[in-house]
């Protein structure tokens, strides 16, 4: 659809037959849950489209802090939202282009808004649904209304003025900033002091030989 399209567009799946999260990797999808992507043509490097996932984290947690605790959510970095600790949402960035330039930009987003997948059992992060927590049965419609409103305002904000506030608010609520964390790139596992996310998205790790930056990995702690 995306040729097509002349507008930033949300597009909702009620019901997915092969969902699929970072790496390919499998992405269940129970009814009732929430499954949608954004559309959009962002424009510039791939390197400027990739932020796109910190601003969809950002309006994942302000839309989920409508229904649960502030307090009990946090962010783990690159893409995942945590539900006391368990993972209730994540995000998937995917982009055609010439390599220079990124033609257009899907943000998918899966929430377990009624029910928590079946839990695998070498899971590091159990799925956790937000009705687990709140009690309550939220209406994936609802949700993206709300979500929508908040992914446009940090649109707005990057527009405005940069990376940089999009970039703050995320760290003051990523999970175990501060802490000893270990990130792992295929064969290699790089275990440090999470430090910070640099202007560019990436993760810093303090190590015994000093910072490493790390552009891609799988989170562990």
């Amino acid at each position: 659809m995306a040729p097509q399209l002349a507008r930033p567009t949300w597009i909702m799946a009620h019901h997915q037959t092969a969902a699929r999260g970072r790496r390919g990797r499998s992405w269940a999808n129970p009814p009732g849950n929430f499954a949608a992507t954004l559309v959009m043509r962002p424009g510039g490097l791939p390197s400027w489209a990739a932020l796109r996932s910190f601003l969809a984290a950002n309006a994942l947690y302000e839309t989920l802090a409508m229904y649960a605790p502030r307090e009990a959510l946090s962010l783990k970095w690159p893409n995942d939202v945590l539900l006391e600790g368990r993972k209730v949402a994540g995000i998937l960035l995917e982009s055609a282009g010439d390599g220079r330039r990124v033609d257009w930009l899907a943000i998918g987003i899966g929430v377990n808004l009624i029910r928590a997948p079946k839990i695998e059992p070498d899971a590091a992060f159990p799925p956790i649904s937000l009705r687990d927590v709140t009690g309550e049965a939220v209406d994936a419609i609802d949700f993206l209304t709300m979500l929508a409103g908040h992914y446009a305002t940090e649109e707005m904000v990057l527009e405005r003025l940069g990376f940089e506030p999009i970039r703050q608010d995320w760290l003051e609520r990523a999970a175990k900033l501060g802490e000893e964390i270990t990130a792992r790139t295929g064969n290699r596992a790089v275990t440090g002091i999470f430090d910070t996310v640099d202007e560019d998205g990436q993760l810093v790790l303090i190590t015994g030989t000093g910072p490493v930056r790390i552009p891609a990995a799988d989170i562990y702690f």
